[in-house]
């Protein structure tokens, strides 16, 4: 186990380092404690190819929410056959399925931080306690949230979150598909820059900020994953931030 201190230098020096270098030390030192999470979008597509040719067989979390486009849903079986990779599914807890089948129009229009919360944040945390390290694809100039990230991020149990990616930009990303002609989303052409859910992504500009069309008008620039909620430990210790009110899990 590294010391915090042991961290915070790495994450230092990783700063100057390449994307592969930076994974390249994370599979050596937490192999086989160690998984990827993968939204499989277009800008998606860089990290993932780096992270499957440095380790073939890592885990790729990837989180099936039940709202995805099935553009998305298509993509990802035709990325995880023709690269043949190990990309493992995530579902909401069981005991939330009476509930969200109840709200499943609603909910993501009403109340989109608590959808989040169910279908995203929690099978996430579900998942990450089986490793050490959490391979993420965010980049500070994605939102203002991510503008303050380190490359290497110690949660408070103990997993340390690890963004390779995250001194790149939007130049960098277009750059490596074109580089290795890397397959793009469905939608990308039409305007989908970023796709999420379908219920919460909208197509947008060709000049718009390639997020601007998650969550539009809602106020909400992040689904909770790299956010203070994905540090909450239950929905108890999440409810006053969501509009509805919610039945009580036991």
């Amino acid at each position: 186990m590294l010391a915090v201190q042991e961290i915070e230098k790495f994450s230092e020096e990783f700063e100057t380092k390449t994307p592969q270098e930076i994974i390249q030390w994370a599979v050596d030192t937490f192999w086989p404690e160690i998984a990827m999470s993968s939204s499989f979008q277009t800008q998606s597509m860089p990290l993932l190819r780096m992270v499957t040719h440095i380790k073939h067989d890592l885990p790729i979390f990837f989180l099936d929410t039940g709202y995805h486009f099935w553009e998305t849903l298509m993509f990802r079986e035709k990325i995880a056959s023709e690269w043949k990779i190990n990309v493992i599914d995530l579902y909401r807890d069981t005991r939330w399925d009476v509930f969200a089948r109840q709200n499943v129009r609603s909910l993501p229009l009403d109340d989109p931080n608590l959808c989040c919360y169910l279908h995203k944040v929690q099978p996430m945390q579900k998942a990450l306690k089986d490793v050490k390290a959490w391979i993420s694809g965010i980049r500070r100039d994605q939102t203002s949230m991510r503008a303050n990230a380190k490359i290497l991020e110690l949660q408070g149990n103990g997993l340390l979150k690890i963004n390779p990616l995250l001194n790149w930009k939007k130049a960098d990303i277009q750059s490596y598909v074109e580089e290795y002609n890397l397959p793009a989303h469905p939608l990308y052409e039409k305007g989908y820059k970023s796709v999420g859910c379908a219920p919460c992504t909208i197509a947008i500009g060709v000049h718009d900020d390639e997020r601007a069309g998650r969550w539009a008008g809602r106020g909400k620039v992040e689904c909770g994953l790299h956010t203070d909620m994905f540090r909450k430990k239950d929905i108890a210790d999440v409810q006053n931030e969501f509009q509805m009110d919610v039945m009580k899990v036991e």
